[in-house]
Order: structure tokens, then sequence, then C-alpha cells
């Protein structure tokens, strides 16, 4: 992934945590776990605490939708 990946990138996030933790169960994972899994991304470099449930859920959500 080229450029900077920010919070806000939902489906550019969804994509790379697909590609680097495909065997994950990404419906019944903790967000603790799923914030950790997007801070170690290449390329990310969002403040840590900008996140919220509201960004995770959004990710999650794409996430699912790019496995199916």
């Amino acid at each position: 992934m080229a450029g900077k990946l920010r919070w806000t990138d939902v489906r550019d996030i969804a994509i790379e945590l697909e590609e680097r933790h495909p065997g994950i169960d990404n419906v019944n994972l903790r967000f603790t776990d799923l914030h950790r899994w997007v801070m170690e991304l290449p390329g990310f470099e969002d403040d840590p605490n900008r996140s919220n449930e509201k960004i995770l859920e959004a990710i999650q959500a794409a996430w699912i939708e790019e496995r199916d």
C-alpha cells in the first residue's frame, strides 16, 4: 500500500488486514486486538488516540465485507 494510512481509510485498512490476517475470525474479535493490528500495519501513521468504537466497527464491517 503506497502512502500513509489514517483511521479514516477504512476500506484500505480492511484490505491490508485481510492480506495480513486471512485466518482471523474477523466477526468475533476484540477491538483491542483490531486496534493493535491496525497500528502495526506498514504505512499506518495516525494518532492511536484518534480511534474510537465507531471507527473500529466500520473497519471491522469493511473487513468482513472484503472477505465475502
